[in-house]
């Protein structure tokens, strides 16, 4: 096992997850569709307005502990101002964190303090925390609602904070987007993005020409997703909070890059090195040439790679479950007989055909064990019933990813 970083952690809730919403079953969450139909009809094509997604929600978390928790190392959070609406608290933020331009936008990056915060009765700031789910439970459970989607896509749930008047400008995200309302209201200009052109003096990504289509004010439980390069402005009505839930998008030159990395430093630990020979190598008048078996050699060896598909999966798998720079692991104790297991919120687990991968690591299974495993993965639970049939192999393996936290008993 590769060694994990630690720190406080959030325990995870003591009760089995839900686990994925059945892909054929109508809900609310999709405006009376099942994901299924979703998926086929608006996914990647069109926006979708729902009214009442889920009814009676609550924000995931109280304001006074989401200022909290935006002055932590190892959470990822932002304010935004816009100049004209700062007051002197905001005006004394360390410079190295702020960048301002005068008359419009100023963006500060956290830790932020309490003390760093506008007061909550200053119009037209707005708090961005990146990952809640990572860190608050009930931030977590609203997120698996969305595992209709594959997990290698699903990213996290930010969640924005804003006073009066806040927003973060007109502007486009290359990813899809389920916007939540969890509290308060906030108004919301779309339209296809027609010139992806951007403002050049502000320190945030807004758009220089935005001509929306549509507009709707959104209460609590409504929702509004959006395919990527929608152009989109949400401006704050009073005191709203507002979940976004974001999906990652891999580029294919920067993932190919990666994944030839990671399988060629795995190479290195299971092949045994092929060096270079040239035997028949006669002398040269032309010493500057490089030779053409040398080419051949060079050629070889990357096609040998590109070869090995089962290597270049395992890369892949490895690299998608890595988990964020900023996800520490609390370590556990070994799991009691006769109990279940509940992945912990930071653990990242997936599998393919041959192996199962978490948090940047794999491990080959094939029957009953590797049944197990995906299961462990879908639902992000085991019974206990289910670890009781598993290998001691896999006994094992559990009992290691416990001590590391990336599980923990299910009573």
């Amino acid at each position: 096992m590769k060694s994990t970083k630690t720190s406080a952690s959030v325990a995870a809730p003591s009760a089995a997850p839900a686990g994925p919403l059945p892909i054929d079953q109508i809900t609310p969450l999709l405006g009376g569709m099942s994901p299924e139909t979703f998926m086929r009809k608006y996914w990647q094509k069109k926006p979708l307005l729902i009214r009442q997604a889920i009814p009676g929600v609550r924000s995931p978390i109280e304001r006074a502990k989401l200022f909290a928790l935006a002055g932590q190392d190892d959470v990822e959070s932002r304010l935004i101002v816009r100049e004209h609406a700062t007051g002197s608290a905001v005006q004394k933020k360390a410079r190295s964190k702020t960048s301002a331009v005068p008359g419009q936008w100023q963006l500060t990056h956290g830790p932020l303090s309490r003390r760093s915060l506008p007061p909550v009765e200053q119009p037209g700031w707005t708090l961005l925390v990146q990952g809640l789910d990572l860190h608050v439970p009930a931030a977590y459970e609203l997120l698996q609602q969305f595992r209709f989607v594959p997990d290698a896509r699903l990213d996290d749930l930010m969640i924005s904070y804003a006073t009066d008047g806040g927003g973060v400008g007109p502007h486009y995200d290359s990813y899809d987007v389920f916007l939540l309302q969890v509290h308060g209201q906030r108004r919301w200009r779309i339209g296809p993005l027609k010139d992806a052109r951007l403002q050049d003096d502000v320190p945030l990504k807004i758009l220089t020409h935005f001509v929306p289509e549509e507009e709707h004010v959104l209460e609590p439980g409504d929702m509004l997703y959006l395919p990527p390069r929608w152009a989109h402005d949400g401006i704050a009505q009073g005191e709203c909070m507002t979940c976004s839930i974001g999906f990652r998008v891999p580029e294919s030159t920067d993932l190919g890059r990666e994944v030839l990395i990671r399988w060629m430093e795995a190479m290195d630990t299971v092949d045994k090195a092929r060096l270079y020979q040239d035997p028949k190598q006669t002398a040269t008048k032309n010493p500057g040439l490089i030779p053409e078996a040398l080419q051949k050699f060079t050629a070889d060896a990357v096609a040998r790679l590109i070869k090995d598909e089962a290597g270049l999966q395992s890369a892949l798998g490895e690299i998608l479950t890595e988990p964020k720079p900023r996800v520490w692991f609390q370590p556990g104790e070994p799991l009691p007989d006769g109990v279940g297991v509940k992945l912990d919120p930071r653990t990242r687990m997936m599998y393919d055909g041959q192996r199962v991968f978490a948090n940047g690591e794999s491990w080959r299974a094939g029957g009953k064990d590797a049944r197990h495993l995906r299961e462990l993965a879908d639902q992000r639970f085991l019974p206990a019933a289910s670890v009781a049939k598993v290998s001691e192999a896999v006994r094992e393996l559990l009992n290691q990813w416990a001590e590391d936290g990336w599980l923990h008993p299910l009573a």
